[in-house]
């Protein structure tokens, strides 16, 4: 499958214009694609309480799952309230690894010229609960 990552962030940074971001005034977009070819976003949805606030990632993933997705081939992430890039949080991370293999490509940008194109077994190395998955089937 040809993944055009630009593609794929141009769709996460149309999500983040969707953000509920009250209180930290930091909007997220995610843009996962499916290996049909599907794009499926989310953006982060804050509530007073920050433990509750729903990360653009996870939004994404759930929308996904939702749909009848269970694999994930590529993610971008935007966040255009940040000059620099801001990758996905610890939860995020553990959530994506679950849908996602190791070599799968991510993306992910702010408002500045700088990016970051990495893997999610970069983000989320030594994933040994999702290893030992595999090789016990």
């Amino acid at each position: 499958m040809n993944i055009n990552m630009q593609e794929l962030y141009q769709a996460a940074l149309k999500a983040s214009a969707n953000a509920y971001a009250p209180y930290s005034n930091f909007r997220v977009g995610a843009a996962l694609l499916a290996e049909d070819g599907a794009v499926i976003s989310g953006c982060n949805v804050e509530n007073r309480s920050y433990g509750l606030t729903i990360c653009a990632e996870r939004n994404a993933v759930v929308s996904g799952v939702n749909q009848g997705y269970r694999s994930f081939v590529a993610l971008a992430i935007a966040t255009p309230d940040s000059k620099d890039p801001v990758g996905p949080c610890g939860a995020c991370r553990q959530v994506l690894s679950e849908f996602m293999e190791s070599d799968a490509p991510v993306h992910f940008k702010g408002a500045g010229p700088e990016h970051m194109d990495t893997t999610i077994g970069t983000l989320y190395p030594f994933d040994s609960l999702h290893d030992l998955s595999k090789s016990t089937m």
